[in-house]
């Protein structure tokens, strides 16, 4: 038995291990690379195996850099089950319907282009035909509940408190008689999230994939990061103009709408106009209440019997692409949540058309930002950026909000690991250099474990 790496290994999208073992292959996430031109490009490369020979795929939870070449998969051949938690494939059919909508609608706009200029005509990656595709192969698996999927493979979901449904995974496995426990942590989330238990390690294994986004760094104190964001507030409603927000649609938008209701009056929300701008948000949000069973006890009694708009009286959700457009007439008090969260497409850019140039507005960065993505840009003092063709200047302030994240910082990942009995080999994965390497001499020094960084297409043996 043994396992490559074909995404995530010394970057942070595209996470992709195949797992063989018994003369069987698993596939643990299939995600989109994402960030620069050239990383996005991988996405047309060919699979380094081949996908109909496949057996089954597990996946972690529905983020695109995990999930977004499923339908490529499938495109190319897999018919297999792709096991998830429940709130994961809810959230996946939201995602991965909207990925293929931009996939579409990208390629007829090149298209377009290309007519003009004599050009051979481009393919989406994917288009809606495969996404609906890939939805009919989801296959529920509820957490805790130990899971036989294919001979000598037992799957165990557990929490991994990352967003709605995020599991990290633990496989049991048998090859002529020898047995091995695999750990694929998933992407894992901090301890103390607004509305996600907090992540729960395996008890033991013979082999642990971690994630290491954030395996340099810490991130501040929840309690100064809530006092930032009121911060943020004040400031942005003194300047007087608007407040634009770019959040993933998916757990960013829902964790900032519940520290909204938490802190309605202390950070007098009550004078703005709350817009949610993201209709995959907005389906990502009702997502979210049909699985509040899996809040932590403050969320759950949050919500208890209440909506989004019983909580916050002055929040509108605009989903059509008028309504969207409207909010650009509004000068001044107007709160606007939009997606991307990284800033490289979706309504958040048309809000910067309208508001980046006004020195009188702000921009909140609540979410990791991406080597060469325009979010980076904005937090790395960029004075101008180009926007659909046009060069805009950043006049806006920018606020980056740091405490936010979706993923453990240094401290919890190393306890995290430090928590699985007898500190087994270690591979840490989904990291750039930096964090791979912090978080490396970190165990080293904390439990004097040599820490394995895999390249893409290296293969070890369990």
């Amino acid at each position: 038995m043994d396992i490559s790496f074909h995404g995530a290994a010394g970057g942070v999208t595209g996470s992709c291990h195949v797992l063989r073992v018994g003369g069987h292959q698993l596939l643990l996430d299939c995600g989109m690379f994402q960030g620069r031109q050239e990383e996005e490009a991988h996405n047309h490369d060919p699979f380094p195996f081949d996908a109909a020979t496949l057996d089954a795929v597990v996946l972690s939870h529905a983020h695109i850099d995990h999930s977004g070449r499923l339908p490529i998969l499938v495109r190319r051949g897999y018919r297999g089950p792709i096991h998830a938690t429940p709130a994961t494939i809810d959230l996946a059919r939201v995602l991965l319907r909207d990925a293929a909508h931009l996939q579409e609608a990208d390629a007829e706009r090149d298209n377009r282009r290309r007519q003009r200029q004599g050009k051979a005509l481009v393919k989406p990656l994917f288009t809606r035909d495969d996404a609906e595709a890939t939805l009919r192969l989801f296959a529920p698996l509820e957490f805790d509940t130990p899971t036989d999927i294919l001979p000598g493979v037992r799957v165990t979901l557990i929490p991994a408190g990352h967003i709605l449904g995020a599991a990290s995974v633990v496989l049991d496995l048998e090859e002529e008689g020898r047995r091995r426990r695999l750990a694929f942590s998933g992407d894992i989330g901090q301890d103390d999230s607004c509305m996600l238990p907090p992540p729960r390690p395996p008890d033991r294994a013979d082999l642990v994939l971690l994630e290491s986004t954030y395996g340099d760094r810490n991130h501040r104190a929840r309690a100064d990061t809530h006092r930032e964001i009121a911060e943020v507030l004040e400031s942005a409603w003194q300047a007087g103009g608007n407040l634009l927000i770019p959040a993933f649609a998916i757990g960013r938008t829902q964790e900032l709408l519940t520290l909204f209701a938490l802190h309605r009056e202390e950070w007098n929300l009550d004078r703005w106009l709350l817009f949610v701008d993201s209709p995959m948000a907005i389906q990502a949000t009702a997502a979210h209440v049909r699985h509040s069973e899996l809040f932590n006890d403050q969320a759950g009694a949050l919500f208890a019997g209440r909506d989004l708009r019983q909580l916050l009286p002055n929040l509108r959700e605009t989903a059509s692409t008028e309504e969207s457009m409207r909010l650009n007439t509004i000068r001044r008090g107007a709160l606007i949540i939009a997606g991307s969260g990284m800033c490289t497409g979706g309504r958040i850019l048309h809000h910067f058309r309208y508001n980046l140039w006004r020195r009188e507005c702000r921009v909140m960065i609540v979410g990791y930002q991406g080597e060469g993505t325009l979010g980076r840009k904005l937090v790395d003092g960029a004075s101008e950026v180009r926007i659909h063709g046009e060069d805009i200047r950043v006049a806006a302030g920018i606020h980056t909000v740091g405490g936010l994240s979706a993923h453990a910082g240094q401290d919890e990942l190393a306890a995290w690991y430090g928590a699985i009995e007898g500190r087994p080999p270690l591979v840490l994965v989904h990291g750039e250099a930096r964090g791979r390497d912090g978080l490396a001499a970190r165990v080293q020094a904390d439990f004097g474990v040599h820490a394995r960084l895999p390249v893409y297409g290296e293969r070890m043996a369990l």
